[in-house]
């Protein structure tokens, strides 16, 4: 695994799953610490002058007003990390703490935070280590990701819990054990520690980059569908979508077009139907609305996971610090929500496409997909599991930006929810890939069933993958252990999904 070089401002998403998931080295440009000593020098500066400054020679939140003794400020640092580890709830996973880890690191690199130089390469050291602090999973509310970032605080100063081989330590013996020793925090870098939206911004990369892949997973078992239905593609046609060119749909379209090329659907006259339901018929303009609502989530979190979150804000070049709002994260939290919202869309059309398929009237296939008609129940009883899984999908839409909530009283009068709204991608996504699993077992079915003479690359690499896993449905037998593998063998494949991005890649 090729390491992963941070400066503050590159990021990208696969750089951070490389981290999170397949445990990529980090390491610092060299331009980073030299940025930091620089800024803080102007952190000492003020701290010598006795310069009133949020955060530093101040309390925070309501107890901003009053004036820290200096002998206490490196105490204050300490208390801000103890008293703000408030979380509860499970542990999140590793690899959700390691992406919020680099977020953070990521984000001190770029400027602006004032922390000491050692404090990010113990932070780095940690991730390069595996050395991974327990984060309970409930405590931000979007104003900094504070009550639940302090809990990789209590670690960097040697306190709190962290998971280091297998096992959960307490925060000193698993940074004795992997050669490491707790930071001593002075003037600031408590704040630091807890402050910006790293958990918000992290755990959000993940779930786009993988929000990313079950929009194409979610195009290729539409385009397998099409194949057992024998759909119409003329709503695919480029002149067709140019006389409405709403955001999305082209891009979808001609996606679709993609990996049905090879086959014979791409002649709408091989179609059975003038017209198709709605959920094949419309297909390219909900999935074209997820692309926009996923690309506005991508210009929303660049700044969060590539910017400077911190407050205040430390300009080196002038000597000041700086009150800051770029804590805040509507924007992001908003996308976020919209984003949800485009998913649950995309779940309702594939639940309704797969009912179709079982419907002899609309499908002209055998009832239920069963060979031996009517006398069993084939696919029927697998509609409940889908309505079940789209009722969790429209349930965990619900928009959380929107939702009253404050902080300190009359001062942190409003926040976000981003960090929630993350959080709720990664099961919603989870679940829309059970759900494609369920259309793409009864599509495979359907397409053995009408037997087309060519099938489409994008639905023969499916259907392929599939029937190497699951056979096809005699009489009647339990699906939901065919749905879950092809869930996780199939449509979670790092195989699958390169050969489907492969087909779909000059498209879009």
């Amino acid at each position: 695994m090729t390491g992963i070089t941070v400066d503050g401002k590159t990021l990208s998403y696969d750089d951070v799953v490389a981290v999170a998931c397949h445990g990529a080295q980090v390491a610092l440009t060299g331009e980073v610490l030299p940025r930091l000593e620089r800024e803080r020098a102007v952190v000492d500066d003020v701290v010598d002058r006795q310069v009133p400054t949020y955060g530093l020679t101040t309390g925070l939140g309501t107890r901003s007003s009053y004036a820290l003794p200096r002998a206490e400020l490196e105490l204050f640092s300490v208390r801000t990390v103890r008293g703000r580890a408030n979380a509860v709830g499970d542990p999140l996973p590793a690899p959700v703490v390691r992406a919020a880890v680099l977020a953070r690191v990521n984000g001190i690199a770029g400027g602006g935070s004032g922390v000491r130089p050692e404090i990010l390469r113990l932070l780095v050291d940690m991730l390069n280590a595996r050395v991974h602090p327990v984060i309970p999973e409930v405590g931000s509310i979007g104003a900094s990701d504070l009550c639940q970032m302090a809990h990789v605080g209590l670690v960097v100063i040697g306190e709190g819990s962290a998971e280091f081989g297998g096992e959960v330590l307490d925060g000193a013996t698993a940074l004795r054990r992997a050669g490491l020793t707790p930071a001593v925090l002075g003037p600031k870098d408590g704040h630091v520690l807890c402050s910006a939206s790293p958990l918000a911004a992290g755990q959000g990369a993940l779930a786009l980059h993988e929000a990313a892949a079950v929009l194409t997973l979610a195009q290729a078992v539409t385009a397998l569908t099409y194949e057992g239905f024998r759909a119409n593609t003329s709503p695919l046609d480029a002149r067709v979508l140019g006389l409405r060119p709403a955001p999305g749909q082209s891009r979808a379209a001609a996606e679709l077009l993609a990996l049905l090329d090879g086959g014979e659907l791409g002649d709408p006259r091989r179609a059975r139907r003038v017209q198709d339901p709605v959920s094949l018929r419309c297909a390219a303009q909900v999935h074209g609305s997820a692309y926009t609502a996923l690309d506005l989530a991508d210009a929303a979190l660049d700044p969060e996971l590539n910017g400077c979150g911190d407050n205040p804000v430390v300009l080196a070049d002038s000597g000041e610090i700086l009150s800051s709002g770029n804590f805040h994260t509507p924007a992001l939290a908003l996308a976020f929500d919209t984003l949800a919202l485009a998913l649950t869309q995309t779940a309702s059309i594939s639940a309704e496409r797969m009912r179709r398929l079982l419907d002899p009237a609309v499908s002209g296939l055998p009832a239920n997909l069963s060979p031996y008609g009517p006398e069993r129940s084939g696919f029927a009883p697998l509609t409940k599991t889908a309505q079940a899984l789209v009722a969790e999908i429209r349930m965990l839409s619900t928009p959380v930006s929107t939702d009253p909530r404050h902080g300190a009283d009359a001062v942190e009068d409003d926040s976000t929810n981003a960090a929630l709204g993350a959080r709720r991608l990664t099961t919603m996504l989870t679940r829309l890939r059970q759900l494609l699993a369920v259309e793409a077992v009864v599509a495979t079915q359907a397409v053995d069933l009408a037997a087309p003479p060519a099938l489409g690359r994008g639905p023969a690499v499916l259907h392929s993958a599939i029937r190497k896993v699951v056979p096809p449905l005699d009489d009647d037998r339990p699906h939901g252990v065919d749905v879950e593998t092809v869930s996780r063998d199939v449509l979670a494949s790092d195989d699958v999904r390169s050969a489907l991005r492969a087909l779909v890649g000059g498209a879009s």
